[in-house]
């Protein structure tokens, strides 16, 4: 009931005004917000548990829009999830960013994503599948409160930078940061993200990292190649705690192939994994548009298996759904204007 509340109070304030702006010019009409809710929902099964259920792994308030030309802002907040968490004050929030962009710089304040140069860490979750992931992307809270900025030195490159509160911060343990300082290019057959990362754990004591996330794109086909090291001791950079990753996908009209296999090693205890050893991660799976003009449908069948998670084979089939509220705004609202023009 209490999340019904948030949903209905958001549309009001957000959605009545962009109802009304349908009177507005043309030129105006780009400060309406878009307002969606994503979910996706399925049947997964555990072999190895001998496991299974249907279930949803996720309800999201996504809010996107201007305030001027340079000035815009951006939720995220989730509603409901498989595991029927509900945290207290802005715990399901992923993001709540408020962002100042011109032609060769940002800065962006907020909760936001933590700057980790990997693109399978960057994925949103609704695209993402938990099962076929890595360890150090089911521990890590990827959303946190901070400040970020960017510059454009060419197009298609941004230098960035970050300061926010650490991963392994709580509410009972303040005073504990991260700091990031990356790169994000894009050619045509390929793009980069990579950063360095420092994120505190104790007073004065810190985790580093080294991501370096790589996309090839060759027409249809691309590819993900990327290798993360973590450590707090320097002499143990790339020998201790690591994970590396490839991923093919294959895209066409109505759908997407896609597969990825990793190899994980988990030796660093301040990082708070449960595992220790080494992780092998691999897994295949297809995503179809069963609606070729309305893209916000998707159909998905995975297969995942891992040494940790799973420790056997896993199967998802499902339903992803981007229920676009802004463009049912727009229809109802003309369908009446229309209505009492006759």
């Amino acid at each position: 009931m209490k999340n019904f509340a948030i949903i209905l109070s958001v549309i009001l304030m957000t959605g009545g005004p962009a109802l009304i702006a349908q009177e507005a010019p043309t030129d105006e009409l780009s400060y309406i917000p878009d307002i969606s809710l994503d979910m996706r929902f399925g049947y997964g099964h555990d072999f190895a548990e001998r496991a299974g259920r249907f279930g949803g792994n996720g309800l999201f308030l996504d809010i996107n829009g201007q305030i001027t030309p340079n000035l815009s802002y951006s939720l995220n907040h989730c509603l409901a999830n498989f595991e029927g968490w509900d945290e207290h004050g802005f715990g399901n929030t992923h993001w709540l960013t408020l962002t100042y962009e011109n032609d060769w710089f940002y800065v962006s304040a907020g909760k936001e994503d933590v700057k980790i140069g990997s693109f399978e860490y960057d994925t949103y979750d609704m695209d993402s599948y938990m099962e076929m992931n890595s360890l150090f992307w089911n521990n890590i809270s990827p959303w946190q409160w901070g400040v970020s900025a960017g510059w454009y030195p060419a197009e298609g490159h941004t230098i960035l930078a970050q300061a926010c509160n650490s991963p392994f911060s709580a509410l009972d343990t303040p005073n504990l940061f991260a700091y990031a300082l990356g790169w994000r290019g894009e050619w045509d057959v390929y793009e980069s993200y990579w950063t360095t990362n420092m994120w505190q754990f104790d007073k004065g004591r810190y985790v580093k990292a080294l991501n370096l996330g790589n996309r090839f794109h060759f027409n249809d086909f691309s590819f993900d190649l990327e290798y993360t090291t973590r450590c707090t001791d320097i002499r143990n950079a790339f020998t201790g705690d690591f994970t590396l990753m490839f991923a093919p996908s294959y895209e066409w009209e109505w759908g997407r192939a896609f597969a990825k296999v990793g190899w994980e090693r988990i030796k660093e205890d301040n990082l708070g994994y449960e595992f220790s050893g080494d992780n092998l991660f691999y897994g295949a799976g297809a995503e179809f548009f069963p609606f070729k003009e309305y893209k916000d449908i998707r159909l998905h069948a995975i297969w995942a298996s891992n040494t940790d998670l799973t420790a056997g084979h896993y199967l998802n089939i499902g339903l992803t759904w981007k229920m676009n509220l802004t463009d049912a705004g727009k229809k109802l609202f003309n369908k009446i204007k229309k209505t009492k023009n006759e």
